[in-house]
């Protein structure tokens, strides 16, 4: 996890050597076995690809991307077909029981993307040009059973963002205590705004949330290290005071929570009717493009313990290739460009994100300084690095529960119990 989490400032530089990095001029002996092979092994008839992916806000960005790209093969033609994030893991899993599905598949990271590995639906890519490029760390989020299966991403953190410019009308200051924190709810609050915009309807913002609010309360690392060895578990008071939180957070969240979805709460935001927003790094790009004059910033979850404030970091997604693709050489290519630099420094670029190629530059001031954060406050997600196994997985009970919590339905030690019944299904140190 350490060395992983140093990829952060390794791939933080400037900005001009990335626009530099990104002209058409540059090569990298990664894409292909033979450095300066301009063609696609089709000799010469035209290939079309499918990208399977959940991030429909990539397209244009993307775009850009395969069009780097065709530089090099121009006749393996590549159409990137995003599904809604809610709906990818169905779409994708008919599609592959039928025998089909999109050539090149993107992988949720670690257990669930892994069990599609599992299912036999993907090609091991152990012998893929320029996989060796990606860290032990990063790259387990990609294996299984010992083999590869996936080519790694980014590199996500979650955070608070917050609104600059309603920060400073109500004279807030980013807090350092988990007092300050609540404080800062309190008062705007009173003052007519939405502190927080989170609603409950969709089950992976909670444990999204949780993933932030909880580290404060339970002891982050130290827990962590804890839990994954057995010697504490989810009925610990050290996490039902995490789910606590969560529950007292409720009263800062705008009304009508219940029925609000990713869109809602990101439009709240970006439209300036809400000063805190809890989500991930991949937001930044989106927001920016929703409101351009928005001025925003992040911080790191002050700690309620007396700890060091959390950055929450995992290694998100990767690319696989479908078993039963008609075209896999010609999608190999695809995925050795994915290794390259010239991939990555596009992939920073357009969407202001941190590549999981390590080594890459970017001069974006906002992912500058999430990065050294995250590198300085690291606790990794807990839900999805280490419980998101079982039937139902332990970070969908989370989900569940706690929807069900939000409706007042179950309390707080009732979800921190419903989770542990869970775990100890698969999970060996809680077998012992």
């Amino acid at each position: 996890m350490k060395r992983m989490l140093g990829l952060f400032l390794g791939v933080v530089m400037v900005l001009s050597l990335v626009l530099a990095g990104c002209s058409s001029s540059e090569t990298n002996s990664n894409a292909s076995g033979n450095e300066g092979d301009n063609g696609s092994d089709s000799g010469g008839d035209k290939v079309t690809l499918t990208m399977g992916s959940w991030r429909t806000e990539d397209k244009a960005a993307y775009e850009k991307i395969i069009k780097a790209f065709n530089e090099e093969y121009p006749d393996i033609n590549v159409e990137f077909k995003p599904s809604k994030n809610t709906e990818y893991n169905t779409i994708l899993n008919t599609a592959l029981q039928s025998g089909e599905g999109p050539d090149i598949i993107q992988l949720r990271p670690y257990a669930p993307g892994m069990e599609l590995a599992k299912a036999g639906y993907l090609e091991p890519l152990d012998d893929l040009n320029g996989i060796d490029v990606f860290a032990d760390d990063v790259i387990a989020a990609a294996k299984s059973e010992d083999k590869i299966y996936g080519v790694p991403l980014s590199l996500n953190s979650a955070q608070m963002f917050y609104n600059k410019k309603i920060f400073e009308e109500h004279g807030l200051k980013e807090p350092k205590t988990w007092d300050e924190f609540i404080e800062i709810n309190e008062k705007l609050k009173k003052e007519g705004v939405t502190p927080i915009a989170l609603g409950t309807k969709e089950g992976w913002l909670l444990s999204l949330g949780h993933s932030i609010v909880g580290p404060a309360h339970y002891g982050a690392n130290e827990f962590v290290d804890q839990i994954t060895a057995g010697e504490k578990n989810f009925t610990s008071d050290e996490f039902v005071s995490s789910i606590k939180a969560m529950d007292e957070l409720k009263k800062y969240f705008p009304d009508n929570y219940e029925g609000l979805g990713m869109e809602d709460i990101r439009t709240l935001f970006f439209t300036e009717q809400a000063a805190m927003f809890p989500l991930g790094s991949w937001e930044i790009e989106v927001l920016r493009e929703m409101n351009p004059d928005l001025d925003f910033g992040f911080f790191p979850m002050p700690s309620a313990v007396g700890k060091e404030p959390t950055m929450t970091t995992w290694v998100d997604g990767s690319y696989g290739l479908n078993v039963n693709s008609e075209h896999k050489e010609e999608a190999k290519k695809f995925l050795e460009f994915m290794t390259t630099e010239k991939f990555a420094k596009l992939f920073a670029s357009e969407l202001s994100r941190i590549p999981a190629v390590p080594g890459v530059e970017t001069g974006d001031e906002l992912v500058t300084a999430m990065a050294e954060a995250s590198n300085q406050y690291s606790t990794p997600y807990l839900m999805l690095v280490h419980f998101n196994e079982g039937n139902p997985t332990t970070k969908a009970t989370l989900e569940t529960e706690l929807q069900g919590m939000y409706l007042g339905k179950v309390k707080p030690e009732e979800v921190a119990k419903k989770l542990q019944e869970n775990a100890e299904t698969y999970y060996e140190p809680f077998q012992k």
